[in-house]
């Protein structure tokens, strides 16, 4: 008898499965030993361990159509260790004599049904496999819950096995009764206007109901940061129990469908069973129950952190998230550090869709005392926002500014009114530490003295960063920053529209900001251009602990085409916080005499 497979099982005897006639598939072996995975030996004598063997393996073979199987069992304890042997001649199989699968009620014309019938894999004549069968059962019961058949009953569900045939008869009627269609929706516990939610309603009432819309309803309720809590579920009067959690203390079967993404409708038997003892109904218009309760009126926030750019370093936030029943917002930010200090606010009001479109106000005035670069700057902005379905942000926006500064030993008072827009989209999966993502940015700006503006101008910027795995263990960020200003007089030009590179998140190696084109006193100026690029490779070395290599190059300069760029280069290790990513890196500066290394710390995900 040939040795097929030969596992150590996890219960720490090892088994040798023998197949007498050679014929089990790999699949069949394979179940055999899932089976016996979870079995203590050391609990059982030997012959009734011999037996459970058995038994086990008998139940794993059935559900290939096995069902007469010759199993022999030996356990032998060679040095207290015990050995397991298993001779299997599995005998005739069983093939599938009679296959009847029908569909009743509104079912009948819905295609996922159809399509789940359509693509059920056994024919007469197949083998007989239990797998695709409960599959079928379970995807007809979860897309019923899903698209709303809530009076739906298996008329006739039956597996007849004949061993002694080696014959299978399948019958499965499934009947769906009519298809329930959205009601009246009853909101309570609102302090925002009743229009405001109905215009992000994902569905309409008389509309046929489905188990999604309900789900992104109650997302887009609470992205909105209006409420403490959200919960929308449809009503069912007739069966309370549907409404309730199971007595384990799980989640009800609404809950769980209102929460399960779009590709995902499975459900769990209490669910199933629940489901099916409801009655039929006459009328199947099913209203939605909203409840909400308001969020924190005052939300606030502090923050401590440092990194070498600008050092220790402390940020307080002061959040109304509603203001007024229209869903008005509005936030304030304080942020110190040794080089900067700013105070910003914002004014958002939302739109038809509130989640998509807003006006917003934002305010600010900041303060930067930076080596070369002293700026007084305070900004008022008038910004018009669309979100796309492709995750595209688009802002249209005014803004004025006026900033009295020092650069490089070089000083000016100017008003600047300019508009401008900006395209944006951040794409990330595991926001702590993504393990993919991107994101992409381009700014369009223009000033003229024509409308009073002390400074005629056109600047564009553009960044991308990626974030992408090779396997679980390599983890690759890369980016690439331009940006570029023309203008006829660069020395209305405020600091904070120059351009300078070097720093933690720019070109590692450098200080802050220290690569820029000087004037004749070696004093920093800034650029009218600019370009940065990173690659990076990070290696999990083990649990939260990963290290990184990276270059990064990059300059700010005059004109198009620096004769070389600074590059430097280093190692770093990431360690995955339950704050966030905490980066500490050396890097050496290959166009720097004056430095060796410099040492980089930050804390927060790449963006």
């Amino acid at each position: 008898m040939p040795l097929l497979c030969t596992a150590p099982l996890a219960f720490g005897l090892s088994a040798t499965i023998k197949d007498v006639d050679g014929e089990l598939d790999q699949a069949v072996k394979d179940n055999i030993e899932a089976y016996l995975e979870n079995l203590d030996g050391e609990a059982y004598t030997r012959t009734r361990l011999a037996g459970e063997v058995k038994r086990r393996s008998g139940e794993a073979m059935r559900v290939y159509g096995y069902y007469e199987p010759e199993i022999n069992v030996t356990v032998d304890e060679p040095k207290g260790q015990q050995v397991v042997s298993i001779a299997i001649d599995p005998g005739e199989r069983v093939s599938i004599e009679t296959l009847s699968i029908t569909l009743e009620g509104d079912a009948q014309n819905d295609p996922p049904f159809q399509e789940a019938v359509d693509d059920f894999p056994l024919e007469k004549g197949d083998p007989l496999l239990h797998a695709p069968w409960d599959k079928l059962r379970g995807s007809l019961s979860a897309s019923a819950l899903e698209r709303g058949y809530f009076d739906w009953r298996f008329a006739r569900r039956r597996m007849e096995v004949r061993p002694y045939k080696q014959s299978a008869r399948l019958y499965l009627d499934f009947d769906s009764g009519p298809r329930y269609r959205f009601g009246d929706v009853v909101v309570s516990g609102s302090h925002i206007e009743p229009e405001r939610l109905e215009s992000m309603r994902t569905f309409e009432p008389g509309k046929p109901y489905l188990a999604r819309s309900i789900a992104e309803y109650n997302q887009r309720l609470a992205e909105t940061g209006w409420f403490g809590s959200v919960m929308v579920r449809p009503r069912l009067d007739s069966a309370k129990e549907l409404a309730m959690a199971p007595s384990d203390g799980s989640q009800s079967w609404w809950h769980r469908t209102t929460e399960t993404q779009p590709q995902t409708a499975w459900l769990e038997r209490d669910a199933l069973g629940s489901a099916m003892r409801v009655h039929r109904h006459h009328n199947t218009r099913l209203p939605v129950d909203v409840v909400v309760t308001p969020a924190e009126r005052h939300q606030f926030e502090v923050g401590v952190g440092y990194a070498t750019d600008v050092g220790p370093r402390t940020r307080f936030s002061w959040n109304q998230p509603w203001i007024n029943r229209y869903g008005h917002s509005l936030d304030h930010d304080l942020y110190l550090s040794g080089p900067e200090q700013r105070f910003s606010g914002a004014y958002n009001v939302p739109l038809e869709d509130p989640l998509r479109d807003s006006y917003r106000l934002q305010y600010g005035i900041k303060n930067l005392d930076d080596g070369d670069t002293h700026s007084l700057e305070s900004t008022v902005e008038l910004a018009r926002r669309w979100q796309f379905d492709n995750d595209w942000v688009q802002s249209v926006y005014v803004r004025t500014t006026y900033e009295d500064f020092t650069q490089g030993g070089e000083s000016e008072k100017v008003w600047i009114y300019y508009p401008g827009i900006q395209w944006t989209r951040t794409r990330t999966r595991e926001q702590r530490f993504p393990v993919w993502g991107d994101r992409q940015q381009l700014s369009l700006e223009y000033s003229d003295t024509a409308w009073g503006s002390d400074a005629q101008f056109f600047r564009a910027t553009g960044d991308s960063e990626w974030i992408r795995m090779l396997g679980e263990k390599n983890r690759f960020v890369g980016g690439v920053s331009l940006g570029a200003i023309e203008t006829d007089d660069f020395s209305k030009i405020p600091p904070s529209l120059r351009f300078f590179a070097g720093g933690d998140n720019s070109v590692r190696g450098y200080s802050y900001e220290s690569l820029s084109p000087r004037n004749a006193k070696g004093k920093r100026r800034g650029g009218q251009q600019m370009f940065t690029a990173s690659a990076e490779y990070q290696r999990n070395v083990t649990g939260s602990w990963w290290g990184a290599a990276f270059v990064d190059t990059g300059d700010a300069f005059d004109s198009w085409g620096p004769a070389d760029l600074k590059t430097g280069a280093g190692l770093g290790v990431r360690w995955v916080s339950p704050v966030g990513p905490i980066r500490f890196d050396v890097a050496h500066p290959f166009d720097d005499d004056d430095s060796d290394f410099r040492i980089h710390f930050s804390i927060g995900p790449e963006f």
